[in-house]
């Protein structure tokens, strides 16, 4: 069995306290002298004294405007071609408003109790958080609520064309947030804490 050392402190004083270290404000880390040279003087070019510093004209400015203004004018919009509507779409166009009604009534009619939280809510984003928590259809989060009824429906899922009804209108009236799940919603966003 090899011997063992005993420590007698290492590098300590022989009082028992650890030595501060200070370096006074010294550059600790070698540099070249070819470095030291550059970030000590700023070099200039010899041709520098002889550059004037001269301002634009005002005529050019204008000129320039004008021409960006034209350039503007001139570019031709581009046109978004609308993709054409699947199968689905086109059936979910013919959804009525007593259709989703409907559908929503028989949906409540299979719950035991009444829902307590969502009376502020309209019929669209209640039909809409449902087919969020409805996980037979597949993850919510990550996922626009288009591509998700999408996936299902490529799947053979079967995902209600209700739903997809719903998401169609909401988005011809433009409403705001509604591409999203609510849970992702919720899942991005910060608690802000009163302390």
């Amino acid at each position: 069995m090899p011997t063992t050392r005993r420590s007698t402190g290492g590098g300590r004083s022989s009082s028992g306290r650890q030595a501060t270290l200070s370096f006074n404000h010294r550059v600790t880390k070698s540099v070249p002298k070819s470095a030291k040279d550059l970030t000590s003087t700023t070099a200039k070019s010899p041709l520098a004294k002889h550059v004037i510093h001269a301002e634009p004209d005002v005529k050019d400015e204008v000129d320039s405007e004008i021409e960006e203004k034209i350039k503007v004018e001139e570019e031709p919009k581009p046109v978004v071609p609308e993709r054409e509507k699947t199968e689905a779409e086109l059936r979910a166009d013919k959804i009525t408003e007593r259709r989703i009604s409907q559908y929503w009534r028989n949906i409540e009619n299979d719950r035991r109790t009444k829902r307590l939280h969502q009376n502020e809510l309209s019929l669209a984003e209640k039909i809409l958080r449902y087919w969020d928590v409805s996980s037979q259809y597949g993850p919510c989060v990550g996922i626009t609520r288009l591509k998700r009824w999408q996936r299902a429906d490529r799947l053979g899922l079967n995902p209600p064309i209700e739903v997809l009804a719903v998401m169609m209108q909401e988005e011809t009236k433009n409403t705001k947030g509604i591409e999203r799940a609510h849970m992702d919603d919720v899942l991005n966003s910060t608690a802000v804490g009163g302390g």
